[in-house]
């Protein structure tokens, strides 16, 4: 998969902005808070409708504009295809496919596959279980569209449910409507647990293997997917697991109404990360959680290259300045297959990459370099 160009008005620091990219390497050079950063996002956006930093995609239109277009035409499965993406302040977003309007955000699954991997990821390991769910929800989603409609339901039920247990003390006939909320929150569950646990089957898989190879042979990895404590095989299909879930959330009915909060279901599932059988969020020290971070975003990009049969736009967003020169070494030697976008301010950090692209970013503009 590639992106050969794209256009972007309105959207974070670009007034107006278009290149065309390299199938190889594209280098993107510039200052800090220059638009960098932004570039990447707007590929990334356009594979799955959704950004690794902001919640809504208001925050993604330029202070003191009221809308934001993205068009990328892009090569993928042997197809030319035109993504765009017309983003408004207070109206909902517009998404188009060779020009064709797409309902919701899940038609994107499988157009453009993109791995995106910035500094914050270094800390995947060591932060709380929302940070790996994110990491395997945005895998997932570019891969299973009934996972991303899943999901999609899934949080706007867990919204209003979360709404009627923290108001049922003012409004008791609230909870009437509560069962209902949470038979739908079971059935939209069943299919995520279903999907992360075939997913992290692929990543026990692939991710230990290069971990072994980026620590020297010295560490070994261990990934275990947690999920509701009555689901006993979460590779089963979503139907067989429905009553599991059905079970959890009524042994634990009571106390959600106490607590006003919803305690039972996939959003407290956990990616259990270990090295050499330690928890690594507990004991592995900053370079072990480097490395396994490293291992989980690059066994990501063979897996949707196993299941596509293409490698996913890989875009790396400062990260290398954020690695020790054995761990930079390690990734550059990965990628020299598929399109793959790196941002840095140094350029000649990357002369070694010698197949590609280079473009200066100066205040929200791009320039070939």
């Amino acid at each position: 998969m590639t992106v050969n160009q794209i256009t972007l008005d309105g959207f974070r620091s670009y007034a107006h902005g278009e290149a065309s990219f390299h199938p190889g390497v594209n280098v993107i050079v510039g200052e800090n808070a220059q638009g960098k950063t932004n570039l990447l996002e707007a590929v990334a956006y356009l594979s799955s409708a959704s950004s690794h930093r902001a919640r809504y995609d208001r925050e993604l239109i330029r202070h003191g504009e009221d809308h934001a277009f993205l068009k990328a035409k892009i090569t993928s499965r042997g197809r030319e295809i035109t993504l765009e993406a017309d983003l408004h302040r207070g109206a909902r977003r517009q998404l188009r496919s060779n020009g064709v309007k797409l309902k919701t955000a899940g038609e994107l699954s499988g157009i453009l596959n993109t791995v995106l991997f910035c500094p914050e990821d270094l800390y995947l390991i060591r932060e709380g279980a929302e940070a790996r769910r994110r990491f395997l929800d945005s895998c997932i989603c570019q891969l299973r569209p009934r996972y991303a409609q899943a999901l999609a339901e899934y949080k706007r039920l867990y919204q209003h449910k979360t709404r009627i247990l923290k108001d049922s003390e003012r409004y008791p006939s609230l909870l009437d409507a509560l069962d209902d909320f949470s038979l739908r929150m079971a059935q939209c569950g069943a299919v995520i647990v279903h999907y992360r646990a075939h997913f992290v089957r692929r990543l026990v898989e692939c991710a230990p293997p290069i971990h072994f190879e980026c620590s020297g042979g010295r560490e070994r990895l261990g990934l275990r997917y947690e999920t509701v404590s009555t689901v006993t095989d979460p590779e089963a299909p979503p139907k067989a697991l429905l009553p599991q879930l059905l079970a959890h959330q009524e042994a634990h009915r009571e106390a959600e109404i106490g607590a006003r909060t919803c305690l039972s279901g996939p959003h407290k599932d956990e990616l259990a990360v270990e090295i050499d059988g330690n928890a690594a969020k507990s004991y592995a020290s900053q370079g072990q959680t480097r490395t396994a971070a490293l291992a989980l975003k690059l066994a990501a990009r063979d897996i949707f290259r196993q299941e596509t049969e293409e490698w996913p736009v890989l875009l790396l967003d400062d990260v290398l300045s954020e690695l020790d020169q054995r761990r930079q070494e390690f990734v550059l030697n990965r990628i020299t297959s598929g399109q793959v976008f790196i941002t840095c301010c140094e350029e000649e950090k990357l002369a070694r990459l010698q197949d590609g692209k280079a473009f200066y970013v100066r205040d929200g503009s791009l320039f070939p370099a």
